[in-house]
């Protein structure tokens, strides 16, 4: 047993020491700079140019993919410290509505788009389903479910991590610009960035407050990804068969654990097992842990890969993440859906 942990701690060392550096440095930078521009798109931006100007060996991507799934996790996780039990209700039940508008807007989109565009249903719905839920971890669970090739599954990994990364530069800008509020903001990159990690990016470049309703909102997209991957099964079987035990594993990758360690953590601050003060000191560990992770999401992102996609899956993840940024912000403007916290 001790001897596997020193062998993951070493394989895990350079990517973790990387990233590491790249946060550290984004702190320091971000403390120059004027408060539009945060530590958050600096760590992100950096990380960019590292990989794919300077370039990084080999050793450092199991490193880079542990902050981006397993400390980005922990520190959703910390978040909870934040929050009340009520102020999440109140948070998670206001967004619901849109969350399964814009979700469904997404998915029959993407599918219409895509048939437009002559895309394989296959890498259409994936596409959809990512801009829809939760990025690549709802690409990577829907994938068994309806039979996808690797090719197929790559490129939707591609094209939302493209529309998600300029989504975190883009949305802080145009909230800025248009003087969102924090619960206006927060609700908007909630609904309609794509994964997990662009939302927590997005919207900490924002404020605090606008990252505490997105990480809300987005956890209650994250929630609704297992029963859709069922519905998903119901309709692609209409289409064409279903491999034998690939519906059980698309739900087993969509359930997010992390989801309950929020909640345990918000419903430990409602009990008063968790002050101010502690949730204080939480909350910088949190922050560091999402700086961490972002600064992952930068160092994971290759632009060539990217490019090797074509223009088709562009195009298709063009037309609905473009209409699902517009729609749910002309709605949360319009209708003032933006939460009262």
């Amino acid at each position: 047993m001790i001897e596997r942990t020193r062998a993951e701690a070493v394989r895990l060392a350079p990517g973790l020491g990387v990233v590491a550096v790249v946060a550290l440095t984004a702190r320091l930078v971000g403390q120059l700079l004027p408060p539009v521009i945060s530590e958050v798109l600096v760590a992100v931006l950096l990380g960019i140019i590292i990989t794919n100007v300077v370039g990084l060996p080999k050793s450092t991507a199991p490193g880079i993919a542990f902050a981006v799934q397993r400390i980005l996790r922990l520190g959703i996780i910390l978040l909870g410290a934040r929050l009340s039990l009520g102020a999440v209700v109140n948070i998670g039940l206001g967004a619901l509505g849109l969350v399964l508008v814009c979700m469904t807007l997404a998915l029959s989109v993407a599918l219409l788009v895509g048939r437009m565009a002559n895309l394989p249903p296959r890498l259409a719905l994936l596409i959809g389903v990512g801009t829809a839920v939760c990025g690549n971890s709802a690409i990577v669970a829907t994938a068994p479910v309806i039979g996808a090739e690797e090719r197929e599954v790559s490129f939707a990994v591609a094209t939302i991590t493209l529309f998600g990364t300029l989504a975190v530069f883009l949305y802080p800008l145009i909230g800025f610009a248009l003087g969102l509020t924090d619960q206006a903001f927060g609700l908007w990159s909630g609904v309609a960035v794509n994964d997990t990690s662009q939302v927590v990016a997005a919207s900490a470049a924002f404020s605090n407050a606008a990252r505490d309703v997105a990480t809300v909102v987005k956890l209650v997209r994250n929630a609704l990804m297992a029963p859709l991957i069922v519905l998903i099964a119901w309709w692609w079987e209409r289409r064409a068969p279903v491999r034998t035990g690939s519906v059980a594993r698309g739900v087993r990758k969509a359930i997010p654990l992390f989801v309950v360690g929020f909640l345990a953590l918000v419903a430990l601050r409602s009990a008063g097992l968790i002050d101010q003060p502690l949730a204080a000191r939480v909350d910088v560990v949190a922050s560091f842990c999402i700086l961490l992770a972002l600064s992952g999401v930068g160092l994971g992102t290759r632009v060539a890969q990217m490019r090797s996609m074509g223009l088709t899956p562009f195009y298709v993840g063009l037309g609905t993440a473009a209409l699902l940024a517009g729609l749910s912000l002309a709605a949360i403007m319009g209708l003032h859906l933006a939460p009262h916290l």
